[in-house]
């Protein structure tokens, strides 16, 4: 029954859930309905028929209305809310109507508990035709405290359980705004909080003054008190969910940008807002996206060109630059690759070759080379471009006696790696639009020349007398003299030199 334990556990969950949403909605509710009792009974003490107001019948319908508000609260906020629990617990991807309807979560949390508030209002209206203007007047005033208090606390008490939902389902956050923004809610906030009230005992003191509703001879001293108290604890809790409404999803941003900062390109935050900090989220996260869809792209550009090409194409965005500088230059070409594509499939031809060049490249990074370009079956690499580094002479030869001990691992290859120095241009060759690093010169020509001819030398890693006049001591031990050569295309001889040891002789 192993696949019984997932289900049950995400059943399990579902079901705890939704059981929290419901206890921070009926919460509200008992939370608002205190205190609006207690400012009506406050009010009621001091009309002019106190007794009247507070009879057995009144008070059983108040209790009739609160208990079946709550069965209602309770009923309505989990069928709410659990078809969007059932795919978030589950980790399954919403269809759109799953998604507007997580996105709609708050709006239809909102709608309900209003509708309850209104009905319940309306039930004690017309459970008491008689009771005259001031009361009804008073019992539509508290029923609209009521909406406002119920909406700011449910939100406060679910709102852990709201949002995680609502970002899963924000995963393709449009800019439309269904959720009041910053300015906005403090203006409620401020309406709600402090000037409703305001104006709640300015009403009771002019009421109290003309003997409206509210007998001379009544004390506003309870009154008063008591919707001073209830308008502070609701102030409170409207302000703690207006702050964390906008501290929270700025906290996360900022805390995001901190790590993007330090390295970690992928970090995105959830959106869980439908206003401008929602926004503000969503624009992150195609920040980052733009950010990581970036750095793939320079690493890719630097596979093709290597990193350091890439990486200065960027710092000086420059098209078409370049400079004579004094480089090593080594060239490695594959012996027998025709002969290789004549007898094995195209599939072979291109495993031996990937297994060639990543002997290769490994060996050119390790030195401090650059992998310039790759022709067919032959790489051409480049020592002091363009970066400049000291000992570029040294490195490439070190890098051609590395790849003549490496490469003699692979039974079906046989190579010749030819090593040069001098001045050549490196630079980019093309047009604006379109163009290419290389270098050109004498060095690159010679290079690939004495390739050709070490694949007929012992070691197969050939160097020229440039090569080795340019490199340190150390380097330059590991070498000796294998005699002179006249290269195709030249008209004089070439000074070459071997690996020390692959050859015991010192030709002149």
């Amino acid at each position: 029954m192993p696949d019984d334990e997932p289900s049950e556990s995400r059943r399990a969950s579902t079901a705890g859930l939704g059981i929290r949403y419901v206890f921070g909605l009926s919460s509200a509710q008992l939370v608002t309905a205190a205190e609006v009792t207690a400012v009506v009974l406050s009010l009621s003490t001091q009309s002019a028929d106190p007794a009247r107001a507070s009879t057995h019948t009144n008070l059983a319908i108040l209790v009739g209305v609160l208990l079946v508000a709550m069965f209602v609260t309770a009923l309505g906020g989990y069928r709410s809310i659990a078809p969007s629990l059932r795919w978030f617990v589950a980790g399954a991807e919403p269809d759109p109507a799953q998604r507007r309807a997580a996105i709609n979560l708050v709006r239809n949390q909102s709608v309900l508990l209003l509708a309850i508030w209104a009905a319940s209002g309306a039930v004690v209206i017309v459970a008491n035709p008689g009771a005259g203007l001031g009361p009804t007047v008073l019992l539509v005033i508290a029923v609209a405290f009521g909406c406002t208090s119920s909406v700011s606390t449910s939100l406060l008490f679910t709102q852990r359980i709201v949002r995680p939902i609502v970002a899963a389902a924000s995963t393709e956050f449009t800019s439309r705004e269904t959720a009041p923004g910053v300015v906005a809610r403090l203006v409620m906030m401020w309406l709600i909080n402090s000037a409703l009230p305001s104006l709640a005992v300015a009403l009771l003191v002019v009421f109290h003054a003309n003997g409206w509703f509210i007998p001379r001879s009544a004390s506003l001293v309870i009154p008063v008190v008591v919707l001073t108290t209830v308008s502070v604890a609701l102030s409170m809790r409207a302000l703690i969910l207006v702050s964390r409404s906008i501290s929270d999803p700025l906290t996360d941003v900022v805390e995001a940008m901190a790590e993007v900062e330090h390295g970690q390109i992928g970090r995105t935050v959830d959106v869980y807002e439908q206003s401008e900090i929602g926004r503000l989220q969503s624009g992150f996260n195609r920040m980052v996206a733009g950010l990581t869809e970036r750095d793939r792209l320079r690493d890719l550009f630097g596979r093709h060109v290597g990193p350091d090409v890439a990486r200065l194409a960027v710092e000086a965005d420059e098209s078409v630059s370049g400079e004579v500088r004094d480089v090593a230059i080594l060239f490695i070409d594959l012996a027998g690759s025709t002969q290789l594509a004549a007898t094995r499939t195209p599939q072979e031809v291109a495993d031996v070759l990937n297994d060639f060049f990543r002997i290769v490249v490994a060996a050119v990074d390790q030195h401090g080379g650059l992998i310039n370009k790759f022709q067919g079956d032959a790489a051409l690499a480049v020592f002091g471009a363009p970066i400049r580094t000291d000992g570029a002479a040294a490195a490439a030869l070190a890098t051609a006696r590395t790849l003549a001990a490496n490469l003699r691992s692979l039974p079906v290859v046989d190579f010749g790696i030819g090593v040069s120095a001098g001045p050549v241009f490196a630079g980019n060759i093309g047009a604006e639009n379109r163009y290419e690093y290389t270098v050109i010169g004498d060095p690159v020509n010679e290079a690939a020349r004495l390739a050709e001819t070490a694949k007929t030398t012992p070691g197969r890693a050939v160097a020229s007398g440039a090569a080795i006049d340019r490199a340190a001591d150390a380097e330059r031990q590991c070498w000796q003299r294998h005699g002179s050569v006249e290269l195709r295309g030249r008209s004089e001889a070439t000074r070459i030199s071997v690996p020390r040891g692959d050859d015991n002789g010192d030709h002149d």
